[in-house]
């Protein structure tokens, strides 16, 4: 059994995965997602022609972000899970056919037109063997014949892919829209049109990054409300004796809900990875029993877990394969899944406390403390400081250096650029590329940080609004800001807030390590000629490139 995947960073050879996928799915795996996909497309056809007749189906609305989502590399690993999720896909796509089939009859007193071939039209395997044959023959390859038209579509699903992600967070929240939906519909079902071109297709590209700037707004606004504007809060990196809960993902009511269960129960809660930021929110931090950040970025999950004695759980995505050493107290939630590992739903978390009461207590091991907590509320709640120090001389460049972090040889570039950066100069990070340096000493600039925690990924909305306060500030463009933005990448989410930058219209962006595998070079070219984006190089040249030396 053979596959095909590039849609993350470390595409194997750079070209992409063909045996196994470096993020550890096997073939069979590979053939579930991609047959997901085509389902997917299936449902958002027939629901992008219901909404012509203003006939909705908020589950499978609802279903379409949450299936896309478990597209997202690293993850859903498990057979089983993805089957289950296969027939909800299956059994949604046929409702919204009727739903649109009796609306359609309703309005021209005749039957809709019938769909015959394609996703709309796929019937679903009765059995696992069935379903891994199905996915087989719809791989990334098989949507269009043309490498470029080819490579643009792949552009659009991997951005919705990516949003998808951080709609999910947004709805869990309570926060949806009616135009984000739509739009969800009619891009995936536009990507099996085969009358339209490529320009077409960058249109809608386009239109992806900037929708998915109201759904980062949206996500935004729900941890606000719920939450708190997150202040600068500084994040110990130890442990205490206690028992353990260390949690990694995204999701902070997920991580709500679990404190107010564990509260006074003898358990502290340590955040792993992209859950660092949640130490900033005031209605987060109000719980003691938050108590640190253990371990570093996703990658290096499989050397740190063992050292953690308690229970873990994935939230979101990142998962890698477990080892033996710490398996038994792993669990997955949300659309995270790995084989053999215990899922669970909804939002009593039981099992993972009554395990996490059964390890042993956590050292007694006090560590170092950094800061977090630099969303654009805070930051620009002394925007007047910055501005003047700015115009004093005092602070002469920004640098956004953040993104994903990954295991891929390479990544260190990173880590240098941050510490060559100049003393005079302030340092925005966000997402886990940030745990590249995150832990170094970078000082101050008149009481000002050096390094600022943004936050999460998603927290990309936050950077925006600094740079769009400054620009306002200095009555200028983004491009004409003193502020470069050297990015990397790894999955979907950071692909979906590049298409964001790229709609506002920011050029000169590094990206890296790699260039992304599904770029064709002549749609590659496109992004040059029109953005002037480019891969990363050397440390040296390209600080001295963006300082204008």
């Amino acid at each position: 059994m053979s596959m095909f995947c590039r849609q993350c960073e470390q595409a194997a050879k750079g070209t992409g995965c063909d045996v196994v996928g470096v993020c550890g799915k096997n073939p069979e795996v590979a053939a579930l997602l991609d047959l997901m996909m085509y389902g997917l497309k299936g449902l958002a056809i027939y629901a992008d022609k219901a909404r012509a007749f203003d006939a909705r189906n908020t589950v499978a609305d609802m279903f379409l972000i949450e299936g896309l989502f478990t597209t997202v590399t690293n993850v859903d690993f498990d057979p089983v899970q993805l089957a289950g999720k296969l027939r909800k896909c299956y059994d949604l796509k046929e409702q919204v056919k009727a739903m649109y089939e009796s609306a359609y009859r309703a309005k021209n007193g005749a039957a809709a037109p019938a769909i015959t071939d394609g996703p709309a039209a796929w019937v679903i395997a009765d059995n696992l063997e069935g379903l891994v044959a199905q996915g087989q023959v719809q791989g990334v390859k098989s949507q269009h014949s043309d490498p470029d038209i080819l490579s643009a579509i792949e552009i659009i699903i991997y951005g919705l892919k990516g949003m998808a992600a951080y709609a999910n967070h947004a709805f869990i929240l309570g926060k949806t829209d009616e135009e984000v939906f739509a739009f969800f519909h009619s891009a995936l079902a536009a990507t099996t049109d085969t009358g339209k071109g490529l320009m077409d297709f960058v249109g809608i590209a386009m239109e992806c990054g900037k929708l998915n700037i109201k759904v980062m707004e949206m996500l935004n606004t729900g941890h606000v409300e719920h939450y708190g504007h997150p202040v600068p809060t500084k994040v110990q990196l130890g442990t205490r004796k206690s028992k353990g809960i260390l949690v990694s993902g995204h999701d902070l009511r997920m991580l709500e809900e679990l404190l107010k269960q564990t509260e006074g129960k003898g358990i502290d809660i340590y955040t792993h990875g992209e859950m660092l930021p949640a130490h900033g929110y005031p209605g987060l931090k109000k719980y003691q029993h938050l108590y640190g950040n253990f371990g570093g970025a996703w990658q290096d999950q499989a050397k740190e877990f063992p050292n953690f004695p308690g229970a873990i759980i994935f939230n979101t995505n990142c998962i890698q394969r477990p080892a033996d050493s710490y398996k038994d107290r792993l669990f997955t939630w949300g659309e995270v899944g790995w084989p053999g590992a215990k899922h669970l739903t909804g939002y009593k978390f039981d099992e993972v406390i009554n395990k996490a009461l059964e390890c042993p207590d956590l050292p007694d091991a006090p560590g170092q403390e950094i800061l977090t907590g630099f969303g654009h509320n805070a930051v620009l709640g002394v925007a007047d400081k910055v501005i003047e120090a700015v115009k004093a001389g005092a602070v002469k460049h920004f640098f956004l250096i953040g993104g994903c972090d990954g295991a891929k040889s390479g990544r260190n570039y990173y880590t240098e650029f941050a510490e060559k950066v100049p003393k005079d100069c302030v340092i925005l990070t966000l997402a886990c590329g940030k745990y590249r340096f995150n832990k170094l000493e970078f000082g101050d600039i008149g009481g000002i940080p050096r390094l600022l925690d943004v936050g999460q990924c998603n927290d990309a909305y936050s950077a925006v609004q600094i740079a769009s306060a400054l620009a306002g500030a200095f009555n200028c463009g983004l491009n004409d800001l003193p502020l470069s933005f050297i990015l990397s990448w790894y999955e979907q989410k950071a692909h979906v807030i590049l298409l964001s930058l790229l709609y506002l219209g920011v050029k000169n962006i590094k990206l890296g390590p790699a260039l992304p595998a599904y770029l064709s070079p002549n749609v590659l070219q496109f992004l040059v000629d029109n953005f002037n984006i480019g891969q990363i190089g050397s440390v040296d040249a390209d600080l001295k490139a963006s300082l204008g030396q």
